[in-house]
Formats: C-alpha cells, sequence, structure tokens
C-alpha cells in the first residue's frame, strides 16, 4: 500500500512538471527565459523557508556537514527549468515532457547498474532496455 501512494505522489508531481512547463514557455517568452526560471526558484525558495519556519525539522547546520558533492545537486535545477522555459514554446509540452523523461530514465538506468551516488544497485535488464526504447518510439512518434 505504501509503494501504491508513493507511485501516486510520484505521478502527481510529473503531471506538475508539465504544468511548470507550460506556464514557463510563454513566461519565458514574456519576461525572459532567465527571468523566469528565477521567479519560479524565489517561489519555491519562499514556499520553502516557510516550512522550515513552521514545520518541525533538523537542524539546518547538518546540511553543511554533509560532503560538498551532494549539494551539486542544486546546480542541476535551474539548467533543467531553462530548458522547459526555452524548449517548451518551440517543440511544445508533450516532446519537451517525453525527451527529458527519455534522458531521465537513461541516466537513471545507468546510475542504478553502477549504484552510483549512494543508490542500491539495481542492474540493467530487458525490460529495463525495453522501457527506455518504447520512450525513444514514444519521442519519435510525437
Amino acid at each position: 500500500m505504501k509503494h501504491l501512494v508513493i507511485l501516486l505522489i510520484v505521478l502527481a508531481a510529473g503531471m506538475g512538471l508539465s504544468v511548470e512547463a507550460g506556464l514557463l514557455g510563454p513566461l519565458g517568452e514574456s519576461v525572459g527565459h532567465l527571468s523566469a526560471t528565477l521567479s519560479i526558484f524565489l517561489v519555491g525558495s519562499l514556499l520553502l523557508s516557510l516550512a522550515l519556519v513552521f514545520g518541525t525539522r533538523p537542524p539546518l547546520a547538518r546540511l553543511f556537514s554533509q560532503p560538498k558533492w551532494l549539494l551539486t545537486g542544486g546546480l542541476l535545477g535551474p539548467i533543467y527549468v531553462v530548458v522547459l522555459t526555452l524548449a517548451t514554446p518551440l517543440v511544445g509540452v508533450g516532446l519537451t515532457m517525453v525527451g527529458i523523461l527519455c534522458g531521465q530514465l537513461a541516466a537513471s538506468l545507468v546510475i542504478d547498474h553502477f549504484g552510483w551516488l549512494g543508490g542500491e544497485r539495481r542492474a540493467i535488464d530487458g525490460y529495463r532496455v525495453s522501457a527506455l526504447g518504447l520512450i525513444l518510439v514514444a519521442l519519435w512518434l510525437i
């Protein structure tokens, strides 16, 4: 049951990313791609700051005692959002999101296969390669 709930939350988050892409395209064309990206991170930072102030949390000092390479993920978010902002008006939300999904799955398979970034090793098998192949077909069809 726990896995089903998590899967539903993940699906909803994926839907939210498509909505975000749909919003970012026109916003980026109107105010500039970097300004649109900044607006997304400013609103997100405000919401997360409120959650930290009013929610229960571990001490923030713990964050700075982690290996520095774990913090490099923060570099990837703005790059992702800028790509959404640039690509969506040109190719549409559908093609943008399938392209993103294809890249995510390809990288995820390699990360899982080798157990990189502290994750458990999960060997690439025929099912996973087939899933990637189907997403590539979807990318070509869209």
